[in-house]
């Protein structure tokens, strides 16, 4: 009689000490764990061994882009669960020699050494970039932005839909992503003051949509700089289509080779994720020097948690290898000193965690939806790796374990005059 699953579970429930809340559908066709639960599926054995040889993230996360390991049911509910025994639980080297101090926690790895076979490690998936040093030189930036945008225009059209901005969108109780994405474009354009006869650079343009938006509904000259040949060539068409080829450059260009100041506005929209902390403080100092005196700078970007020993801090490991190579977040109190130690006055913070949260389960739903065809475009362990990525960060949003902000900052001439309305977030009412 078929009973993988039930050792499976057995076993995985004495390796962590706690019930295994979700069930388990082994290879051979058994399954064991509690009925209406979402089901964590083990399509071999291979995926015992990814986690025996990868305890932890990357062992999951390379068992599920190789198509070993899946999920049949509620997917937010089954990535819940795992957060809470492996995210949450400490995971790696080091959390498995301290376990494997616990006689009942060996005996539970031999059992899974003993069911996984052949002790060879299997090889990663073609999706994982090799890890390397954090240098974020102007090569390592350019190499990075292409593993993560530069997989096709169509694919992203799938998951971002019509409005193709890959960032949080702003909501309201109801409405659509595209309405929300495009209120998003237009509280940025409130926050930095745009109006006729004033140059914006945006910063990391994507596919153009923030460009467009300023320029189209503001009437301000826009210089949009990406680092990816397949965004630039995009936005130039939209902008083209739009007939604002007088208005909007896109430029494929490192911020740091922008030398075409000043600006009267910088945004820059989920692109400084990509900077670095040992680079921060020169991304801001860029930035200042290129907007003129009274010049204001949006800042849109994701946040982690502080921790108490901030040397500790190391970058997630699944989104390193597979998504965002060399990407860096860091607590919204170091960039807001850095940025003040650039020159900076910040005077104002908007948090919109939940908001980024309600945009992933969007773009889940949206691949979700068209996921024969986004296979097609990619490939089904790429697919797979967004659709993780995606719904792992909604939940991360969601329980406050990582979050987002909007950062107005202005470079305040030595005078002292902002430039800003006395009674702060008058743009929050549209007028």
């Amino acid at each position: 009689m078929p009973d993988a699953a039930l050792r499976l579970k057995s076993l995985f429930e004495q390796l962590l000490g706690t019930p295994v809340l979700v069930r388990i559908r082994a290879w051979d066709g058994s399954e064991a764990g509690p009925p209406g639960a979402p089901a964590l599926v083990i399509r071999n054995r291979r995926a015992l061994r990814r986690l025996l040889w990868k305890p932890g993230e990357l062992g999951i996360a390379r068992a599920w882009v190789a198509g070993d390991l899946g999920v049949e049911g509620d997917l937010y509910a089954a990535l819940d669960v795992m957060a809470g025994l492996v995210w949450e639980r400490g995971e790696g080297a080091k959390g498995l020699r301290e376990a494997l101090r616990d006689p009942d926690v060996r005996a539970a790895a031999r059992g899974l050494i003993r069911m996984g076979g052949p002790p060879l490690p299997p090889a990663p998936p073609r999706e994982e970039v090799r890890r390397r040093r954090h240098l974020h030189t102007k090569r390592s930036d350019r190499r990075a932005i292409s593993h993560h945008y530069d997989v096709g225009n169509d694919f992203y059209e799938i998951v971002l839909g019509p409005s193709m901005v890959y960032s949080c969108a702003y909501w309201e109780e109801a409405g659509t992503l595209e309405e929300a994405q495009r209120d998003k474009l237009d509280l940025v354009c409130r926050k930095l003051g745009l109006k006729p006869g004033l140059r914006l650079l945006d910063v990391g343009c994507g596919w153009g949509s923030m460009a467009i938006h300023a320029a189209r509904e503001y009437g301000v000259s826009v210089v949009g700089v990406t680092l990816s040949q397949e965004q630039a060539a995009y936005a130039r068409k939209r902008v083209a289509d739009e007939g604002l080829t007088d208005r909007v450059e896109i430029r494929v260009q490192d911020y740091r080779d922008v030398i075409d100041g000043p600006y009267d506005a910088i945004s820059s929209i989920g692109m400084a994720e990509h900077v670095g902390a040992d680079r921060y403080l020169e991304y801001a100092r860029v930035l200042h020097a290129l907007l003129k005196p009274g010049g204001r700078l949006l800042n849109h970007q994701i946040a982690r948690r502080p921790q108490m020993d901030e040397s500790a801090y190391s970058v997630d490991e699944f989104i390193d290898a597979y998504v965002f190579p060399d990407g860096e977040l860091a607590p919204i109190g170091t960039t807001l000193t850095q940025l003040e130690r650039a020159g900076f006055e910040v005077r104002d913070v908007e948090v919109l965690r939940e908001h980024y949260a309600l945009t992933l389960r969007r773009w889940v739903a949206n691949l979700e939806a068209q996921w024969v065809r986004a296979v097609r475009l990619t490939s089904p362990g790429r697919a797979r790796v967004w659709r993780l990525y995606m719904a792992a960060s909604a939940l991360a949003f969601e329980r406050n374990r990582i979050g987002v902000n909007q950062v107005l900052a202005v470079r305040t001439p030595e005078a002292g005059t902002s430039g800003l309305p006395l009674r702060a977030r008058t743009w929050n009412t549209g007028t």
